[in-house]
């Protein structure tokens, strides 16, 4: 297509295009576990918490997602048997998700496949190569935001 050139060269549909394929690789990666890149990361999060509990919408914001997106992926851990739903004991109003038995062992296999690719990056690119990459998607993030913003 004529347009492929523009394509290739904008750092905002490049990274976008890369997410994409990066987050289907990891769907691949974490097949024989049964879950999605971002299901392997909601139980990573309920893992990691003290007590093993957080609200939904504490992982919508840390994931910067909405809660509706965050809704349907408890639904499908909880159909699975990874989590649970459980009333807030401070707050009638608000649910805690809690990692069922199941849900624990899945999720500490997760964590471990994703430490294991985070070591695997290091060790191709090193990790002041790998900040440095992160450093210049949010530059070039922080530059998109202002244009957004009409600055």
């Amino acid at each position: 297509m004529r347009i492929e050139a523009f394509l290739r060269q904008s750092p905002v549909v490049q990274a976008s295009r890369m997410a994409r394929r990066m987050e289907a690789s990891l769907n691949v990666v974490l097949k024989d576990e049964e879950v999605t890149a971002f299901e392997a990361m909601v139980l990573a999060a309920i893992f990691f918490e003290k007590r093993g509990e957080i609200k939904p919408s504490a992982l919508a914001e840390a994931f910067e997602t909405t809660r509706s997106n965050v809704s349907h992926c408890i639904s499908s851990l909880e159909a699975k048997g990874l989590v649970q739903r459980r009333i807030d004991p401070e707050d009638a109003r608000a649910v805690q998700l809690v990692l069922r038995p199941l849900g624990r062992r899945r999720a500490v296999r997760v964590v471990g496949i994703l430490d294991r690719m985070q070591r695997r990056f290091e060790e191709d690119f090193g990790a002041a190569k790998l900040e440095g990459m992160l450093t210049q998607m949010s530059a070039v993030e922080k530059l998109c935001a202002r244009m957004a913003g009409g600055h």
